[in-house]
């Protein structure tokens, strides 16, 4: 059995994996009040309940900010507090009784959709999860591509306005600042469920989303763009006036394809993804390597 974790700043999912069949699967909402401990806590009272039902053979994790990968350690949470340089993977193999690995979560995304959503056939994919943040992952030939540091496909903080308000990050007009959950909802003092109702709002925003994506089709000429996260959720509201703006605003004289889809899997994208880097640690375990 595969333990199978996604760590977003909204809310946070576990599921058990029997090869590549989902059996069992929790989610719940974050407190991020609570910060880390109060998530740990919630974490590990799950997990102690299922394994004396499961034996896990290795754990995937896939966590929701900045992760340095080469050294499996989280970076930080720009929603959540209390995780700046933590060993997730060490907590959760204790916690389980099996290794564990973890990626930021676009990337873990990125692998569900490409394994079995849908980005499924579709190389080199563009992965962006829209939810209380914005991150980015490239996948290409079976694998994400990390860049020299591991932070490869941070798409969420381009400018794409440089007279727009400040981002958490300290720089303006991010692009996670226009146009994530979190900032809708404190800009609009409503959820992006209610706005996307409202085809003036989803106007204004494709627009913004467009230029975000923008710089991805330009740089990468991906075969596709998945989207997952709640505000993909909206589904044609969201991506027909989507597709049309990014038609307006892509060079005229570019070829590159505007294929740009919502996650087939929906809220499991990462769980998935999360069940695909498991195999990397029963493999190296069984080949007598670590890591």
């Amino acid at each position: 059995m595969i333990l199978a974790i996604d760590i977003g700043g909204t809310k946070f999912s576990l599921a058990v994996f029997d090869g590549p069949r989902m059996v069992r699967r929790e989610s719940r909402a974050t407190d991020a009040a609570g910060g880390r401990h109060w998530m740990l806590e919630q974490i590990a009272g799950i997990v102690r309940a299922w394994r004396e039902e499961f034996r896990f053979e290795a754990c995937g994790i896939g966590f929701g900010g900045p992760v340095n990968y080469a050294a499996q350690r989280v970076v930080l949470s720009t929603h959540v507090g209390g995780w700046r340089d933590f060993d997730l993977p060490g907590f959760v193999a204790d916690l389980a009784g099996a290794p564990a690995i973890m990626d930021n979560d676009a990337n873990v995304g990125a692998l569900g959709e490409a394994a079995y959503g849908a980005g499924k056939g579709y190389s080199p994919l563009f992965y962006m999860t829209l939810s209380t943040g914005i991150g980015g992952a490239i996948y290409h030939r079976g694998e994400i591509w990390r860049g020299a540091d591991s932070y490869a496909g941070e798409i969420g903080h381009l400018t794409i306005r440089p007279d727009g308000p400040e981002c958490l990050c300290g720089a303006r007009g991010c692009f996670e600042r226009m146009c994530c959950g979190l900032w809708l909802a404190r800009d609009y003092g409503r959820s992006a469920k209610e706005l996307m109702q409202d085809e003036e709002f989803v106007r204004s925003y494709t627009a913004n989303l467009a230029l975000g994506l923008k710089a991805a089709i330009m740089l990468l000429n991906p075969a596709r763009i998945v989207i997952g996260g709640g505000i993909a959720k909206a589904h044609d509201r969201l991506f027909v006036p989507l597709r049309a703006e990014l038609a307006r605003q892509i060079t005229p004289w570019s070829g590159a394809r505007v294929d740009v889809v919502p996650a087939a899997l929906g809220d499991d994208s990462v769980l998935y993804g999360a069940y695909c880097i498991s195999t990397c640690v029963i493999r190296n375990t069984r080949g007598g390597r670590h890591g």
